[in-house]
């Protein structure tokens, strides 16, 4: 499936999700945060976008989040934003990433607290998806859940190398942190 393909099945999901939401089972997230942290001997490189959408239906169980790469910022240098975009992202081809599944764990959200849950899902980076299981802090408030998740992306995972050249200046494995608040639609 071509990325354009990947990003349109995307929406449609959302779309599909939002237009027929279970009774009060589905959070929206509007605006959440990923952060990633690429920690080489010679060099940090740390960005990060308050871009992050998504879906969370508790009635089927799923969800499904995306996120555009060119709105990552906090670069060390307008450079290293625009090697990160044209050479190793490639985001004019591969515009987003995105993760979708199922929940594993099937705790009670109807009732305020702190739950542990892991998703199972197919992530997708530069066009390379991946099946993945994420652990996950979710807190539960009224009508409004906070996700919060910490995890690695292996580089050569979803087909992005790293140059002998800079190979000292960025990280094989990324660190990656989300947080993102949903809101009960």
């Amino acid at each position: 499936m071509q990325p354009e393909q990947m990003n349109g099945l995307l929406l449609l999901c959302i779309h599909l999700i939002i237009a027929q939401p279970g009774e009060g089972t589905t959070y929206l997230i509007k605006n959440g945060k990923v952060s990633f942290r690429s920690d080489a001997p010679l060099e940090l490189i740390e960005a990060s976008s308050g871009k992050l959408n998504g879906v969370v239906d508790l009635s089927k169980n799923t969800f499904a989040f995306t996120i555009d790469i060119n709105s990552f910022e906090g670069f060390n240098s307008p450079l290293q934003k625009e090697h990160f975009n044209e050479n190793y992202l490639e985001s004019r081809k591969y515009k987003t990433a995105t993760y979708l599944g199922k929940m594993i764990e099937k705790p009670d959200f109807t009732q305020d607290g702190d739950y542990i849950i892991r998703t199972k899902g197919v992530l997708t980076i530069h066009g390379v998806a991946q099946e993945r299981i994420i652990k996950n802090e979710v807190n539960v408030e009224g009508n409004k859940m906070t996700i919060r998740s910490n995890f690695t992306v292996l580089l050569e995972e979803h087909d992005i190398s790293i140059p002998k050249i800079v190979h000292q200046k960025i990280a094989e494995e990324i660190e990656v942190s989300i947080v993102a608040v949903a809101e009960k639609q």
